[in-house]
């Protein structure tokens, strides 16, 4: 389906682009397939392959709009072949049918010197180990779903699959399309975890006065509330960029309460609204997870704060963990639930090694 957009002030995109390209937006997703369906589908007739838009960028999550076309952005695919014998012909018949540009969109370097866009050849098995750094993708342990971060799985399970006969890619795509249910309950309450470890900080930072501190907690907090309740509905988390609007799509999800609460100028309003706003979540998670917690507000022990008290959701989810070994593991989660370097989250080699080295950190009175 073509989406039309038509732009009330200039925009500044890439002077490669047409003029027809930018008054009428297409999403990338609908142009990868146009380019696999016009040129490399037909060019790789002969051969078996897979064909994909499951890397990475704005287009890949459906969140791409006509100013996301200024860089990195196109007509891209992710070709995989049976082995690494079948790359050298796979990439011959696509260079000879490419053209060098698509639909008015260069599908080669950008002229500034940019990333390339446009189509890249790899064997199956090849192109899953570095996308994923799984050791068998199709049958991912809980070590492994512990160690990819969500934007990676919000990338790889959902933008398209355009052919696929070889099967590799849609099994593993199959596979990972949400937490088996010991790991979602252990990730989901290692998320009410982290809302419980700040959740009074906002009335603290208010009775000392400190409104800037609160604010910030409360953005925390907000923040992680927004990722509990795409985890609570089975939606993989985005990174900063996009979260929000994720969250927007999510239906009775207490959007408004959150706003409020970020732009409450007394920290009483912060608060009301936050504690509001966790006792639904607090609802859902009942509802989900089959927990039976009192999501009532109450006071942090005599203090004239108010929380929700994520501790006990956290508790009332490991014991329905039936796997002993994650039932006694700490309640850090996923890796991208301790991790907050973009250069460890966007590189899933680097997450799954400081997601070994937690492991191996151990929790003895010198780990601490």
């Amino acid at each position: 389906m073509r989406h039309r957009l038509v732009l009330s002030s200039p925009t500044v995109i890439n002077t490669s682009l047409s003029r027809e390209m930018v008054m009428e937006f297409t999403p990338g997703l609908a142009v990868s397939r146009r380019l696999h369906d016009e040129v490399v589908g037909p060019a790789l007739t002969p051969l078996r392959y897979a064909s994909a838009r499951v890397d990475s960028g704005s287009d890949v999550l459906g969140f791409d709009t006509a100013r996301s076309m200024d860089h990195d952005w196109g007509p891209r695919l992710q070709v995989l072949v049976a082995d690494r014998a079948a790359v050298p012909a796979a990439r011959a018949a696509i260079d000879a049918a490419l053209p060098e540009t698509f639909h008015g969109i260069p599908t080669r370097p950008w002229a500034d010197g940019g990333e390339r866009i446009g189509v890249t050849v790899d064997a199956e098995a090849d192109y899953l180990a570095g996308a994923l750094a799984l050791p068998d993708p199709r049958k991912p342990t809980t070590d492994d779903w512990l160690a990819l971060p969500t934007q990676r799985l919000a990338e790889f399970t959902g933008g398209a699959v355009f052919h696929d006969d070889l099967g590799g890619l849609t099994a593993a795509r199959a596979a990972l399309r949400w937490y088996p249910g010991d790991v979602w309950r252990h990730v989901v309450a290692a998320q009410w975890t982290r809302i419980d470890q700040e959740e009074p900080f906002v009335g603290r930072c208010g009775e000392v006065g400190d409104d800037l501190g609160g604010r910030v907690v409360a953005a925390r907090l907000a923040r992680d509330l927004m990722r509990l309740f795409l985890l609570l509905e089975r939606r993989w988390p985005p990174y900063a960029k996009w979260l929000g609007t994720a969250f927007a799509r999510l239906p009775g999800a207490p959007h408004d309460r959150l706003a409020a609460a970020l732009a409450a100028d007394d920290w009483r309003e912060r608060e009301r609204h936050l504690v509001a706003a966790a006792a639904v979540a607090g609802e859902r998670t009942n509802e989900v997870l089959g927990t039976a917690v009192d999501p009532t507000p109450r006071p942090f022990h005599d203090r004239p704060i108010m929380v929700v008290g994520g501790a006990r959701f956290a508790a009332a989810l490991v014991d329905g963990i039936a796997d002993p070994a994650l039932r006694g593991r700490p309640l850090t989660g996923a890796v991208d639930q301790w991790v907050d370097s973009t250069d460890v989250l966007s590189h899933v080699g680097r997450a799954r090694a400081a997601a070994r080295g937690l492991d191996g950190a151990g929790d003895g009175p010198n780990d601490r």
